[in-house]
């Protein structure tokens, strides 16, 4: 350590340590000017002439008490120096902590932010799956064919309705008994067989009686018996819960 360097580090020491440094100077100087006295010097009483001569200082070095007190200086210089050492490696430790402490905020705080973006792409994908899939239902339902307002349409549509629902049926069936009972008139009445007499007469596309009707009537088709899908899909009901199948009948059921 150079004489120039020390004064440097001792402005950096705190109060008590810069206390401990002057203290130790102080018995420093004052063995010092101890040594100066010959051991052997008596009080003097009265004044004596100084001398124009230089002090050699040079011995005093050499004694035992400089090499104890610059002993004791050097050690306490050390001290200071690994204080000072101690205090920046601290310093520099908090500093590495702080650091790494930032990064992991920013590194969770990133993982935070893909994972929401992620789930917002998820989310608009879902949607737009789901737009998409109302898009082709509407598209669908406006594909579905329209059944024409005659014998052929109603046999067909009636025909779409049983499917769904699970009646037995075939298109020439219906065709076959409709023209047997009715001529393919939805709006014929029998009004002179037992069913007539008895106030319940046979209406529609297959003359179906209202009890017969209201007992096998297929939802989701209008409640009347003059309205031809209605008249067909019940008495397509009736027929199968009695004969297994419309195909089955070949004359009045």
């Amino acid at each position: 350590m150079t004489a120039s360097s020390i004064p440097g580090r001792l402005r950096r020491l705190n109060k008590t340590q810069k206390l401990s440094v002057a203290g130790v100077s102080a018995v420093a100087a004052a063995a010092l000017s101890l040594s100066l006295v010959p051991g052997n010097a008596e009080a003097e009483t009265e004044p004596q002439a100084l001398s124009a001569a230089p002090v050699v200082f040079a011995s005093a070095a050499g004694t035992p008490q400089a090499k104890t007190i610059q002993n004791s200086i050097i050690e306490q210089h050390s001290t200071a120096e690994q204080l000072v050492k101690a205090a920046d490696a601290a310093k520099a430790k908090k500093a590495t902590a702080a650091k790494k402490k930032a990064e992991a905020h920013a590194k969770a705080k990133a993982k935070k932010a893909k994972a929401k973006a992620r789930a917002h792409a998820k989310a608009k994908a879902r949607k737009a799956a789901a737009k998409r899939g109302h898009q082709a239902a509407s598209r669908s339902e406006a594909r579905t064919r329209v059944f024409s307002n005659n014998l052929d349409g109603w046999i067909k549509e009636s025909l779409a309705i049983m499917k769904a629902k699970g009646i037995p049926g075939s298109y020439d069936g219906l065709h076959r008994n409709i023209m047997r009972e009715s001529s393919g008139n939805p709006n014929a009445i029998n009004d002179w067989d037992i069913n007539a007499i008895n106030g319940v007469p046979s209406i529609g596309l297959l003359q179906i009686i209202k009890p017969t009707f209201d007992a096998y009537h297929v939802s989701g088709t209008p409640h009347t018996q003059y309205d031809p899908v209605a008249n067909i899909t019940a008495s397509a009901n009736y027929a199968a819960d009695k004969y297994g199948s419309i195909d089955n009948v070949n004359s009045a059921y």
